[in-house]
């Protein structure tokens, strides 16, 4: 009890050096793209899916005991279903949720109106200007979970900001979870990669927050990706065994490059991605009714011509649409879209590619956003200016979310007109002078002045901005304060596990 009353302390502690970086609570509507009829017809599909064509459950006889048990069809390791009785699961998870954070003023709330943005996740490798691009190791990846804690637009850690390669893969996810829990005090995923690191993720959750905490709420989540098409192995079954049964949260990501992993066509893509979700949605309530679940949805174009997928692009950006309005129907939380490009640096096509994704996750009205910033070279390299570039363009995302037109009194300024003359200005008006600090959104990273202060500044471009900006960030950095009771107890954690496990580096 003392234990948790320390840590309770801590959560409610202001975090040191670094701003406030609330989630969005969303004012603007909805882009609804697809009327009713089209609705009807993708979920139509979807429920043909699951009924007639089935999804594998593959490697995990648990999973399929708890299937059979429950009542569904199972031809070999083939799950088929009633549809309404899989929509029926479904509908017991949580429209919304609550992630705590370590500090209750990061905590995030997850589905409804509210949009939660989180770094790239998964790249090997890491690239800045200083360094160029190499693996990803320890010393970088607690930079990048620095930066995410610094950054006000950035809400969520997320978990494999980089691989830290020179740690062996066995044991990596400790040092990991130790970095996002030490160094940020922000909400953050755990890992999922093998059923007892997923453990390990909920154990070390459990001695940060405490039982009766955890008992009551979530405080940490796995991510997982089902294998398209129509495959859910065991690490997503393992994991929600793990997270779910603990009460936990789980987000489901079918991830479909369509013409490979799916069917050419976007419509078909879609539906099977709501179709793989939702079946491993049902899952997590026969696991454990009520327990946080997101859908998630990763679906890319590609070359038909080399295989490589493709980011941006038009159809991507219909489905994370599509998806929006087939997930809301639902009832469940959205996870999808984010700051994607298949370029190498952060050059025109980076800009270009990453916009058109994010935007329109934006206005699909995606809830949970992985790799909003930081995504380089189609997801294998984190970009350090990259990050710190992407993240400075959401806080315009922010405020088109959260505050939309403001059509108050203030907002008319029908002072200023009685103030100023015609053909005069409203630079100086009272108006003005009570509404200058937040009229506008100011990025930090563009340069709006005449050229003149920009050669005197020395021709400096964005990612040259970007690249001082993060190691200023970096100076500046002092960790959030954190009980040294909890603290000695997770480091003892980690020691003790690291000496139960082998060194493998597969």
């Amino acid at each position: 009890m003392a234990r948790r009353a320390r840590a309770s302390r801590d959560r409610n502690t202001a975090p040191a050096g670094a701003p406030a970086s609330p989630f969005i609570r969303r004012s603007l509507p909805f882009f609804d793209v697809l009327d009713e009829e089209k609705l009807v017809r993708l979920e139509a599909q979807v429920d043909w899916i699951f009924e007639e064509v089935g999804i594998a459950f593959r490697d995990d006889p648990e999973a399929l005991r708890i299937w059979r048990e429950a009542g569904a069809r199972i031809d070999g390791d083939t799950i088929r279903a009633d549809a309404q009785w899989i929509r029926s699961l479904c509908a017991k998870a949580p429209r919304q949720f609550t992630q705590l954070a370590r500090n209750p003023a990061r905590s995030v709330t997850i589905g409804g109106n509210n949009q939660v943005f989180a770094p790239i996740y998964g790249a090997p490798f890491v690239r800045d200007l200083e360094g160029g691009r190499r693996y990803g190791d320890m010393a970088a990846f607690e930079k990048l979970v620095k930066l995410t804690y610094m950054h006000p637009n950035l809400h969520h850690g997320g978990f494999v900001i980089c691989e830290p390669c020179d740690v062996p893969v066995s044991k990596r996810h400790f040092d990991m979870l130790l970095a996002h829990m030490t160094l940020s005090d922000k909400p953050h995923l755990g890992a999922i990669t093998e059923m007892s690191r997923a453990q390990d993720s909920v154990d070390m959750a459990e001695i940060v927050f405490g039982k009766d905490v955890m008992d009551e709420n979530c405080v940490i989540m796995g991510n997982v990706n089902t294998n398209s098409p129509l495959l859910v192995d065991k690490v997503v079954t393992e994991a929600i065994r793990t997270y779910c049964a603990r009460g936990q949260g789980i987000i489901v990501v079918p991830f479909i490059l369509t013409g490979a992993m799916g069917p050419v066509s976007t419509a078909a893509s879609v539906a099977q991605a709501m179709a793989e979700a939702m079946m491993c949605c049902a899952f997590t309530q026969i696991v454990r009714p009520g327990a946080p679940f997101v859908l998630g949805n990763f679906l890319s174009s590609m070359s038909l011509k080399s295989g490589a997928p493709t980011f941006g692009m038009p159809e991507p950006v219909v489905s994370n649409y599509a998806i929006g309005q087939l997930a809301r129907r639902a009832g469940l939380p959205l996870r999808c879209g984010g700051s994607l490009t298949a370029s190498k640096i952060e050059d025109a096509q980076a800009a270009y590619e990453s916009a058109d994704s994010m935007h329109s996750t934006m206005l699909a009205g995606a809830n949970y956003v992985l790799h909003s910033a930081g995504w380089l070279e189609g997801g294998l390299c984190t970009g350090f200016e990259k990050l710190i570039m992407d993240a400075d363009r959401l806080g315009s995302y922010q405020k088109v979310l959260s505050q939309g037109l403001d059509t108050s009194d203030e907002a008319f300024a029908r002072d200023a007109y009685g103030e100023v003359e015609p053909g005069g200005h409203f630079l100086g008006s009272a108006h003005t002078m009570r509404n200058y600090q937040t009229a506008f959104y100011e990025p930090k990273l563009s340069d709006s002045e005449n050229v003149e202060s920009w050669e005197e500044g020395g021709c400096k471009d964005m990612r040259q901005r970007a690249y001082e900006r993060w190691n200023r960030m970096l100076e500046q950095y002092e960790a959030p304060p954190m009980d040294e009771a909890v603290k000695e107890e997770l480091a003892a954690y980690v020691a003790r596990r690291k000496e139960e496990i082998p060194d493998a580096w597969y």
